[in-house]
């Protein structure tokens, strides 16, 4: 505690940094996995073998991009785009990777979770492609959105860590001195510090969907009777 409190200088720098970078890879991730995601989920609706093929291509393109080791692409991302070593721009991307791979299959799956029926009733009662889409698709498919990126935060700050291994300040750096010193005082905050941006995030989502998806709580209630 003593240690900490000397410097909460370093502390507040650091976490600020981990807290903008997760932020920005999760957003990012998300917004290029909806589109892509959706493309996916109407691929595989088409009554024409080639775009379902397409849509089992690009959900498995992003499974193969999960599978690829974090600390390995962190060291070739910078040689591969012409990045300065010590960019966090390299870490942003790789982030963004993974948060990508893990959300696009779950965009998929929670379009495809909708209720064919409903989509036909709006249909009948003269939606729109799009407003059906907007009004009926994305609001029932929210909750299994919402809980995938609940995932894809937690994964992601914990995974920004490791970024401290190419130099890149972040939490994580607190891991790499702290092990280099021998100190379990610094390992030990670094793990607490991390932790708590890791709930801070995943509360904020849920109270995003809370707010932006009551429904949900309505259906969750319903069930449970």
């Amino acid at each position: 505690m003593n240690w900490a409190l000397a410097n909460r200088d370093l502390l507040v720098e650091l976490t600020w940094q981990h807290v903008w970078v997760s932020a920005v890879c999760i957003l990012l991730g998300f917004a290029l996995a909806l589109p892509v995601g959706w493309f996916a989920y109407a691929a595989n609706r088409s009554p024409r073998r080639p775009m379902r093929q397409l849509s089992g291509g690009v959900l498995s393109i992003g499974s193969i991009l999960y599978t690829i080791p974090s600390l390995p692409l962190l060291v070739i991302l910078p040689s591969l785009l012409g990045l300065p070593w010590l960019s966090v721009l390299s870490i942003v991307i790789a982030l963004t990777v993974y948060a990508f791979a893990i959300m696009v299959r779950s965009v998929a799956d929670a379009l495809r979770s909708v209720p064919p029926m409903v989509l036909d009733s709006a249909t009948a009662c003269g939606y729109s492609r799009t407003q059906r889409a907007l009004t009926v698709t994305l609001p029932l498919a929210g909750p299994v959105m919402l809980a995938s990126l609940r995932v894809v935060s937690v994964s992601t700050v914990s995974l920004l860590s490791i970024g401290a291994l190419t130099g890149v300040r972040n939490l994580g750096s607190l891991f790499t001195n702290g092990y280099n010193r021998d100190f379990t005082t610094e390992i030990a905050t670094g793990i607490v510090l991390t932790v708590i941006v890791a709930l801070v995030f995943d509360a904020i989502i849920v109270a995003s969907g809370r707010l932006l998806m009551p429904w949900s709580r309505v259906v969750r209630a319903g069930g449970g009777e």
